[in-house]
């Protein structure tokens, strides 16, 4: 109630219908329609007429009375009325309200304000004045009830602002201030055009601060501190005029730059200006300081003048300003203001937002909840990859969540990168680039498919640090390594690492693959994982490197390793093999078989998969990992297993009847042949015939 003393208007709401309603006793009041019920039974009025209904806009700029003061209270429109209370008529103060001050701005309404710097009414208000305006809530509601002016009385629980130091109540008031004009100059017509030439991440970034800085009012920029960056106007003393030239300001700035911002503090205003200064109004020679500072978000604001504009080595506007999603209205907007009003375009050229972190539940972490899991007691606990992992990993445009569960899930997740990083290296020790390596048209077709696979993955995480997506470099390294690799290439490629002449075409061909993986996969990995890339790039072997993967550049990619027939013809395969394991898994459950090893397979096949497979019938033994594979017609297989994902694919799964071979583990009926090695097969004996010349 204490506002109403400064009320200057009536707001309505321009998209609602109001009525003119006579009650009994021959009052005429105005309210919203959609209120009209709930107002007369709230006011205890029983018998009511309603004489009209009409739009708010028949009734903007006509004029009230105020209760208490004869002075009119203009009738006004303005959108944050609503129909959640009271009767769709809404007091209206400019001196002491944000949404009441912009409403008397449109409407040429005074800032009135009759509240002294202690929270006292001042003399303007009569009756009033004097009183601490809280304390007068009781004396304006009793005058109002003495005029007959109060019609209801009721207490509603509504949000209310408080100090965030003292956790009392504060008041608005209105005072003398320092703005910025979005207008003058076409600020905001340049501010709007320069957020179109930027790039914004994410993209929602662009339409969130457009609006913001369309539908802003002017900036004010003073703040009523006793110490900050000071605003350099001068008053004079005799006329009260403000004072300021490019002189003054010429010659302050010299000041501060040599002795800082707080000779404005402490010398006298006659140091501070330049000598002989008169007021350009009045032609006196006495002056007082401005006290008022700018506020902080101006000195954020012009941060980039400071950084890149004072440092031969850097560049302005700045390529990426990144901060989190609440400064779309703090520094990002700032900046953008006070960079286009002095230099026509925006301080940057991309602007990256992100979430905040918080707990596994997606709570803020507090202190006082206890779900506070502070940076250094995770690298302490989990070491600093996993952090970094942790960061790279989460999608940075929503809040990040952090938990006991989820570092458990990225240390798995890491473990399973390293420990494939550490199987290459280790399968690598004997392999020389220079003189080992095999050429391309000569290698395996599963190794060249393995060099498609890293060329694509190249392209998609190279794709993915260049547009910000930081999480997709994480996803797609770890999914690489463990669907691509180790579920796949590596599982197939040990019988040949292990069984193969150490010095044959066959191995060559896998080490060359492996050799090329690595060498793309480390540094892929460096950004994310940088002390991981670094520890496998000291224990790379075969070309001469630089001293640290970090200094190196990424792989280019390679075209002759790109091979899409080829990558289409191996997804057939690998979508058969899939199914063919699920079998597998199957006949080890019911224990029919110990290792897949111990399997004997058999594929029924629809006459276009047959030829499809056909070329590869010798080499799906070693893709499936079993012992013997028998490729038949579709009808000559009864049983089995029939496929609902691959069309025209019937698999059967039995223990193979031949012998086991004690060296590669393959059951071939070429063991037990040779009395010289009963216990290995053929190819392994030719293996071991050649280690012995």
């Amino acid at each position: 109630p204490w506002t109403i003393p400064a009320n200057l208007a009536i707001a309505l709401h321009p998209g609602l219908k109001y009525a003119a309603v006579q009650t009994g006793d021959n009052e005429v009041m105005i309210l919203a329609e959609g209120l009209l019920d709930l107002c007369m039974d709230t006011f205890g009025i029983e018998s009511y007429e309603v004489l009209k209904l009409f739009k708010a806009a028949e009734l903007e700029n006509l004029e009230a009375r105020h209760p208490l003061y004869d002075r009119p209270s203009k009738i006004v429109l303005a959108p944050y009325v609503t129909l959640e209370a009271g009767t769709g008529c809404v007091h209206t103060a400019p001196g002491h309200g944000r949404e009441d001050y912009e409403t008397g701005l449109q409407y040429d309404l005074e800032t009135y304000s009759p509240v002294d710097d202690s929270g006292c009414f001042t003399p303007d208000v009569g009756y009033f004045a004097g009183m601490e305006v809280f304390a007068a809530n009781e004396a304006v509601k009793d005058k109002l009830s003495e005029v007959g002016a109060l019609l209801k009385e009721e207490e509603i629980t509504h949000e209310y602002p408080h100090c965030w130091r003292c956790k009392k109540p504060v008041i608005f008031r209105s005072t003398k201030q320092w703005f910025i004009s979005m207008e003058k100059n076409d600020l905001r017509k340049n501010a709007l055009d320069a957020i179109r030439k930027v790039s914004w991440i994410p993209s929602w970034g662009e339409d969130r601060i457009y609006k913001m800085i369309a539908n802003r009012p002017d900036w004010c920029v003073s703040r009523q501190r006793t110490w900050g960056v000071p605003i350099t106007v001068f008053f004079c003393d005799e006329c009260d005029e403000p004072v300021i030239t490019q002189e003054i300001i010429d010659h302050v700035s010299g000041m501060v730059e040599q002795s800082g911002a707080d000779i404005w503090f402490t010398k006298s205003e006659k140091e501070l200006l330049p000598p002989e200064t008169r007021c350009p109004n009045c032609g006196a020679d006495r002056f007082r300081k401005e006290t008022d500072i700018l506020d902080v978000w101006f000195d954020s604001g012009v941060s980039y003048a400071a950084v890149m504009e004072n440092r031969g080595y850097l560049d302005s506007p700045a390529d990426l300003y990144l901060e989190g999603s609440d400064q779309h209205r703090g520094w990002f907007h700032s900046s953008l203001l006070c960079s286009v009003g002095t230099r026509k375009e925006a301080p940057y050229k991309g602007v990256l937002t992100h979430g905040f972190v918080v707990d596994g539940a997606g709570k803020a972490m507090h202190k006082s909840s206890g779900n506070v899991i502070a940076p250094e007691e995770l690298i302490k606990s989990h070491g600093a990859e996993i952090l970094r992992l942790w960061v790279a990993g989460e999608d940075y445009r929503d809040n990040i969540r952090l938990s006991k569960e989820i570092l458990q899930r990225l240390t798995e997740a890491y473990r399973r990168i390293r420990n494939t990083c550490r199987y290459l290296l280790g399968n690598l020790n004997d392999f020389d680039w220079e003189t080992d390596q095999v050429p391309y048209t000569e290698m395996e077709e599963l190794d060249r498919w393995a060099l498609n696979r890293i060329q694509e993955l190249n392209g998609r995480i190279l794709k993915a640090y260049e547009d910000f997506n930081f999480h997709l470099v994480y996803h797609n390294l770890h999914n690489f390594c463990v669907l691509d690799l180790s579920s796949f290439y590596l599982d197939i490629i040990k019988d040949r690492l292990y069984t193969s002449p150490k010095k044959s075409a066959a191995r060559r061909s896998a080490q060359t693959a492996m050799h090329e993986i690595l060498e793309t996969l480390v540094r892929l990995m460096a950004p994310v994982l940088s002390f991981t890339a670094d520890e496998i790039w000291q224990h790379m072997t075969g070309k001469e490197r630089p001293v640290s993967v970090h200094v190196d550049i990424f792989s280019p990619q390679n075209k002759e390793y790109q091979d899409t027939e080829l990558a289409e013809r191996w997804e057939q395969i690998i979508s058969v093999r899939k199914e063919v394991t699920k079998v597998l898994e199957l006949a080890r459950k019911e224990k029919s078989i110990g290792h897949p090893l111990d399997a004997s397979v058999r594929l029924g096949l629809a006459p276009k998969l047959a030829d499809k497979l056909a070329p590869y019938e010798d080499q799906l033994r070693s893709i499936f990992i079993v012992s013997s594979v028998d490729l038949r017609e579709i009808d000559q297989v009864e049983g089995g297993f029939e496929s609902e994902t691959v069309p025209g694919l019937k698999v059967e799964v039995s223990p193979s009847l031949d012998p086991k071979c004690e060296r590669c583990w393959i059951h071939d009926p070429s063991v037990g042949d040779d009395k010289n090695h009963p216990n290995t097969c053929e190819r392994c004996r030719n293996v071991l015939n050649e280690i012995m010349r």
